[in-house]
């Protein structure tokens, strides 16, 4: 009897120890059933860096009013809570109610990807270099051409040609962000190019698909192994590779503008993420422990606290997954494309009738300036 009983522990010790902490994963909570759990407290010994959020909740605030209304007990609980205390254990003494994402594993472990904004060099007329176009968002009769159909031609002669880019990975790339900022050979500023529609069809991982076919391994898979597998092929196998994605998406030009989500609020890096609107709305703030890389793009051992605004949405980023916006330009895409590790997050929401914000929080208070919140709320800022 007492045999059976150390083989069996044994063996659950065994079971816990293959539990895999290389990109992150803790077990401190688990025994998570939904998307969304209801908990008391948050209960983290990670150092915090709350800097950004502030002046990302400001462009919400300023750029959206409807958004801004539709959870100003909130923002201003935070405000508060951020000026007075900024310890993660205070946050429901400011009437905040908390819900912790239980993770794919049910763990708490929330994937957490990186995206950005690319820089593309263009041409506004085709040429023997630049010769990859990009296309305005076309009028679809019954349904929208797959990917396959759009570089077979479907779409020549219609004037939908936006300009033309010397590489076909990264109109690709920037069709996986969203959007991204173009520079044409005779003019001295950058254009925004923003989301303009997509065509329809599933969207497929062709990371996914390099990983299934043996091309590259799982661990080293990212955004710099794709394109350093597309430099080594040559332009069939490459077409060949992104037809497995069907997708395609379409952009919209813009003389001048601000990287903006789905809220249509300018994004600031390391402070907002896309997330699935299902059960993170537009606006909704999160408390996450975001995992730290190192240059090889491998987690270095830590999590840091910070404050995030879900403003922006993926057709890829569903429940326990979200995508970090990391800002302009190829180091920001170097990044990006290493994230994919896992940290502990929680949602803040607050009710709308507050007995304690109706009687004791002040006009003043309501409106704390950024200074007041930097000098109180943060003793560690550490870079991405």
């Amino acid at each position: 009897m007492n045999y059976t009983f150390y083989t069996v522990s044994f063996a659950l010790l065994l079971v816990g120890c293959n539990q895999p902490t290389d990109r992150g994963q803790q077990y401190i909570d688990g025994g998570f059933n939904n998307v969304l759990n209801p908990v008391t407290f948050i209960a983290s010994d990670k150092p915090h860096d709350y800097l950004r959020f502030l002046a990302q909740l400001e462009k919400v605030e300023i750029q959206s009013p409807l958004l801004s209304r539709s959870n100003q007990p909130l923002y201003n609980g935070v405000k508060i809570w951020l000026s007075e205390s900024g310890e993660p254990t205070a946050l429901t003494d400011y009437g905040i109610k908390l819900e912790q994402m239980g993770g794919s594993d049910g763990e708490g472990n929330v994937l957490f990807t990186g995206y950005f904004s690319p820089v593309i060099e263009m041409r506004h007329q085709a040429d023997t270099v630049f010769r990859y176009p990009m296309y305005a968002f076309p009028t679809c009769v019954e349904r929208c051409p797959t990917r396959e159909e759009v570089y077979n031609g479907a779409l020549d002669g219609l004037g939908l040609e936006l300009g033309y880019s010397a590489s076909l990975i990264d109109n690709f790339i920037m069709e996986i962000q969203g959007s991204g900022f173009i520079h044409f050979d005779n003019r001295d500023q950058l254009e925004y190019f923003a989301y303009g529609g997509k065509n329809g069809h599933p969207y497929v991982s062709i990371g996914k698909v390099l990983i299934e076919r043996g091309l590259v391994s799982r661990e080293k898979m990212s955004l710099k192994a794709i394109k350093d597998w597309v430099s080594m092929q040559d332009e069939t196998s490459v077409i060949e590779l992104l037809n497995q994605n069907p997708s395609y998406i379409f952009f919209l030009p813009k003389q001048s503008a601000p990287v903006t989500g789905t809220a249509g609020i300018p994004l600031l890096p390391y402070t907002s993420v896309a997330a699935d609107k299902n059960f993170l709305p537009m606006g909704t703030i999160l408390m996450a422990e975001v995992p730290q890389l190192n240059e090889e793009g491998d987690w270095n051992g830590k999590h840091v606290l910070k404050l995030l605004l879900a403003l922006d949405t993926g057709s890829a980023v569903k429940e326990n997954h979200l995508d970090l916006y990391h800002g302009i330009g190829k180091a920001a895409g170097i990044k990006a494309g290493y994230h994919k590790h896992f940290g502990r997050v929680w949602k803040l929401t607050k009710p709308i009738v507050d007995v304690k914000s109706d009687e004791a929080i002040t006009h003043d208070k309501q409106n704390i300036t950024f200074k007041n919140v930097v000098n109180s709320a943060s003793t560690l800022t550490l870079p991405m």
